[in-house]
C-alpha cells in the first residue's frame, strides 16, 4: 500500500515538473516571439526628383523639401512640406517666391546664414542656420552640413568656401548626401558610409563628369545619383559620368533619375 502511494506521489511529482518545464519553455518563445515582433525592419527614405537641384525626401512621417523652386506647381502631388533645406543663394536652390507659395504652416527652414539673411522676416522667422561642419538632430534624423565650393580659378567666385552648405542626412542606419553646388573638394572625397550620393556635374558653375566621377570612385558611396547636371549652353553627358564609375568600381551603383521632365535630352 505504502509503495503504491509513493509510486502514485513519484508519479504526479514527474507530471508537476514537466508541466512546470513545459509553462517556462511556453513562456520563453512567447517572449521570443514578442521580442521578434517588436524589431521593426528600417525606414527607407523615398528621394522624389522635381527638378534640377530640388527634390522631396519622404522618411518616416516626415516631408522634406531640398532646395524647393519652380512654384507651388512643380510640387503638385507632393505632401506639404514639414522641413526645408537649401543649400545656397543662388535662384536655382533659394526661390522666396517658391517658399512663399507653399503652405509653411509649422515649417522648419534650415540654410546657411547667407540665404538668411536674403530672406524677409516670414521667411526668416522660421528659419534656423547651420555653418560648414555643423550637424543638427531634427525629427528623428541628423543631418550634418558639408562645405561645397569650387576649386577651379575661373570658378571661385561662383561658389565661395564657407557660403553653402551641401548635406548629409542620416536616416535611421540610411546615409544620403545632397553636394549641393561644389567641386570634388576634400570634404566630399573623405566622406565615408554613404548609402546614396547626389552628385552635381555642370559647367562653368560645378564640376565636369571627369572630376565627379573621380570623387566618387575615392569616397564610394552605394549608389550615386547625378543631379543638377544641366549647363549653360550644354548639358553633362551623364552616360559617360557612368561609364567611368563603372569602370573604375563595378560595385558602385549609378542611378538616372529624371531631373528634367520638361525637357528632352
Amino acid at each position: 500500500m505504502i509503495k503504491n502511494i509513493l509510486l502514485t506521489a513519484s508519479a504526479l511529482l514527474i507530471f508537476l515538473i514537466s508541466c512546470k518545464q513545459k509553462e517556462e519553455k511556453n513562456e520563453k518563445t512567447a517572449e521570443v516571439e514578442e521580442t521578434t515582433m517588436e524589431v521593426e525592419a528600417p525606414v527607407a527614405a523615398e528621394i522624389i526628383p522635381i527638378e534640377h537641384a530640388t527634390a522631396v525626401i519622404e522618411w518616416n512621417g516626415n516631408t522634406i523639401y531640398i532646395d524647393p523652386v519652380g512654384g507651388k506647381a512643380a510640387f503638385e502631388g507632393q505632401k506639404s512640406p514639414d522641413i526645408i533645406f537649401i543649400t545656397d543663394i543662388h535662384g536655382d536652390h533659394f526661390n522666396p517666391e517658391t517658399l512663399n507659395e507653399l503652405n509653411l504652416e509649422g515649417v522648419q527652414i534650415i540654410a546657411p546664414d547667407a540665404v538668411k539673411l536674403q530672406m524677409e522676416e516670414n521667411l526668416s522667422s522660421k528659419t534656423i542656420t547651420m555653418e560648414n561642419e555643423e550637424t543638427k538632430e531634427i525629427a528623428g534624423f541628423s543631418v550634418k552640413a558639408i562645405p561645397m565650393y569650387n576649386l577651379r580659378e575661373e570658378a571661385k567666385d561662383f561658389h565661395v568656401k564657407g557660403r553653402g552648405n551641401g548635406y548629409v542626412f542620416t536616416f535611421g542606419d540610411e546615409r544620403i548626401y545632397f553636394s549641393g553646388d561644389t567641386e570634388d573638394i576634400p570634404e566630399m572625397r573623405s566622406l565615408e558610409n554613404i548609402d546614396k550620393a547626389f552628385i552635381c556635374m555642370n559647367l562653368p558653375y560645378t564640376m565636369t563628369v571627369e572630376s565627379a566621377a573621380d570623387a566618387v570612385l575615392e569616397f564610394k558611396p552605394k549608389q550615386v545619383y547625378p543631379y543638377h547636371f544641366r549647363g549653360r549652353p550644354e548639358v553633362s553627358d551623364v552616360k559617360k559620368f557612368k561609364t567611368i564609375v563603372n569602370e573604375g568600381d563595378s560595385d558602385i551603383e549609378v542611378v538616372q533619375l529624371d531631373w528634367y521632365p520638361n525637357d528632352d535630352f
